[in-house]
């Protein structure tokens, strides 16, 4: 017997109240994950801007993720820093409805920009991580590696499907698309919501940076968000007032949890390091 059959049909709210309040949630959560995204880049320019503009950073200077004498690697690694602030502001741009609406033009644009930098995006990273490795075990980087494959696929079903004005599932892999691609962002919030109830290394080894919590999250980063995303969209379609109404409380939880990892983040990751 499923759950909507115990509730009696003069107690079900209705479908299209049902679907208002999911639409409710699904901004909420949005809303803290763009802001989350947005502390995150000026994080990355603050840290590395400077260092870029002097050169410093190509050299192997002081700067996170940089070797000295890799001018190669350093370069990519700023490429790849660079990339992430433009698909992060891109990506907010990208979802503005009423952008798309009144400035259909820059939408087009900017959605190509945007596209264009995610697939550079995913191609450095897993460059990065064939040419100098990365931390974590193998399986980690299988993970990531996997992450950038599904932002390609995600970028090319949005850019075809735009070239062939089916909008509808055009926005719908362009969400997927904006999910692919925050997937180290995703990483580093469900990483501190971790450590902020466990308050001690559980599950991974601080010194190494292995264990099960970093191999799970190398594939959870992405693949968690896509199948609530993939929920989102069933419940929108075809569900129910209380399938509605139960991904959206769903969908308010884990935005009570993302604001926590950003906090998290923001506070032990991010602003020591300004």
């Amino acid at each position: 017997m499923s759950l909507a059959a115990t509730i009696p049909q003069s107690a079900r709210p209705d479908p299209a109240t049902a679907k208002r309040w999911l639409g409710r949630a699904g901004l909420l959560w949005l809303l803290v994950a763009i802001a989350g995204q947005m502390i995150f880049s000026l994080y990355v320019m603050a840290t590395h801007g400077r260092e870029w503009l002097t050169g410093q950073g190509l050299r192997g200077g002081p700067v996170e993720g940089q070797l000295p004498g890799d001018v190669l690697g350093n370069a990519l690694y700023a490429l790849h820093m660079l990339f992430a602030v433009v698909i992060i502001v891109g990506g907010a741009l990208q979802l503005w409805p009423a952008l798309r609406r009144h400035r259909p033009a820059f939408h087009r644009w900017t959605g190509r920009t945007y596209m264009i930098a995610a697939t550079i995006l995913s191609l450095g990273g897993i460059g990065l991580i064939l040419l100098r490795g990365t931390v974590g075990s193998t399986l980690m980087h299988v993970g990531t590696s996997m992450n950038g494959v599904v932002i390609l696929i995600c970028a090319g079903m949005a850019w075809m499907l735009a070239r062939r004005r089916q909008f509808d599932s055009h926005r719908r892999w362009a969400l997927r698309l904006f999910l692919a691609v925050s997937g180290v962002w995703f990483f580093r919030v469900m990483f501190m919501l971790w450590m902020l109830i466990f308050q001690a290394p559980v599950g991974f080894d601080p010194k190494t940076f292995t264990g099960p919590l970093p191999e799970t999250l190398a594939f959870a980063q992405y693949l968690l968000p896509l199948a609530v995303l993939q929920l989102y969209f069933h419940a929108m379609d075809r569900g129910g007032s209380v399938l509605r109404l139960g991904v959206a409380g769903l969908l308010t939880l884990l935005a009570l949890l993302t604001a926590g990892g950003i906090f998290g983040a923001t506070m032990g990751m991010w602003l020591p390091r300004l």
